[in-house]
């Protein structure tokens, strides 16, 4: 429920750095769909391990079929649309200061960057497909930087929350 009462430092630096967020990912999610191609090269170079070191011991993690690398693409791209549709409405619900709703959708949102880039990008594009070997596909600073972002923001998201009071004695 909105409330009319006067607008803290902290509801307003998660109101506008959950916007922020939302406008990164509805960007990336938007640039991956009219651009499907570039990061479709990102994501088959990553999967198919092509550009690592080929360690005998690890090349049987590639996935080289372009359907799956595909499949995989879409599920990123779905993921990356989801989160920022949740953060701009967590965005918008701060806004008119529902701040329990919008403090639920904004964790939900931020939560889900922090998965891709964390889970998705860093552990398993990362480590499991060994992307810190390539110099050519490497994404794990840009990773690390969103999901660092996304941290700090979700702080900012959990500390505007009314403390709660405690029991009189």
């Amino acid at each position: 429920m909105a409330t009319s009462t006067p607008r803290g430092a902290l509801s307003l630096a998660a109101t506008l750095l959950t916007a922020t967020i939302a406008l990164y990912m509805a960007l990336v999610a938007f640039g991956n769909i009219t651009d499907f191609g570039t990061n479709q090269q990102f994501v088959r170079h990553v999967l198919a391990m092509d550009t690592t070191f080929k360690d005998e011991d690890l090349m049987w993690r590639a996935v080289t079929s372009q359907g799956l690398q595909d499949a995989a693409y879409v599920g990123i791209i779905v993921w990356e649309t989801v989160a920022a549709l949740v953060l701009i409405y967590g965005s918008w619900l701060w806004a008119r200061r529902d701040d329990l709703r919008a403090r639920r959708m904004s964790t939900y949102g931020l939560l889900m960057v922090m998965l891709l880039f964390g889970a998705g990008f860093i552990a398993i594009g990362g480590e499991w497909f060994s992307m810190w070997q390539s110099e050519d596909w490497n994404g794990l600073d840009a990773a690390t930087r969103i999901f660092l972002f996304s941290g700090v923001v979700l702080i900012v998201n959990q500390l505007s929350a009314p403390r709660a009071q405690p029991p009189a004695s």
